[in-house]
């Protein structure tokens, strides 16, 4: 059955302050109404403990669930008064989230694309002191053909930025990396 996130999900994801884990995140943002539980445990290499965590914690739910049935509930709000006849400004939209990196991507999504972007990550991230880590990354990625292959690599390096430059970079790159892979056949 495929996933979706909830609004509790979304908060999460644009918040501050972490309640999840990395892993839990990754979850979140694989988690588009589209992919199955058995294919993001395929991805996340789980063993279905994290997404059993989180569709008991009401960050997940099946997509044919209302989104709205898992998110806190909020209490109605009073009704408006009758409208007079002067018109009204209309209320302003509320503000999109501000993007994690500093240029929008409107490219083309592939593995190819996606590839590159990982092979810019090593040389920015392990070249100059990890060299061999690099090295390593760089084999892996050349060798990678499928998309399993290179979410796999690509997590094992984002866990890696975590360590190094820590979680608010790792969640950047998580989410630049979403946005440049082809969705799944």
């Amino acid at each position: 059955m495929p996933l979706q996130k909830t609004e509790k999900a979304k908060l999460e994801l644009v918040s501050k302050e972490r309640v999840l884990n990395l892993r839990e995140r990754s979850a979140l943002f694989l988690a588009d109404g589209r992919k199955t539980e058995s294919e993001m445990q395929a991805l996340l290499q789980d063993d279905g403990s994290i997404l059993k965590k989180l569709i008991a914690g009401g960050y997940l739910v099946p997509a044919t669930a209302s989104v709205a049935s898992a998110a806190p509930s909020v209490p109605a709000a009073p009704e408006a008064p009758a409208q007079s006849a002067t018109p009204t400004r209309p209320a302003p939209l509320a503000e999109e989230p501000a993007q994690a990196g500093s240029d929008n991507f409107e490219g083309k999504r592939s593995l190819a694309t996606t590839r590159m972007f990982l092979f810019d990550i090593c040389e920015r991230m392990f070249v100059r002191k990890m060299p061999a880590l690099a090295t390593h990354y760089r084999d892996q990625l050349r060798e990678a053909r499928s998309r399993e292959a290179m979410m796999a690599i690509a997590r094992d390096i984002i866990l890696n930025v975590e360590e190094i430059a820590g979680p608010d970079r790792a969640d950047g790159l998580s989410e630049r990396i979403a946005m440049l892979l082809p969705p799944e056949q």
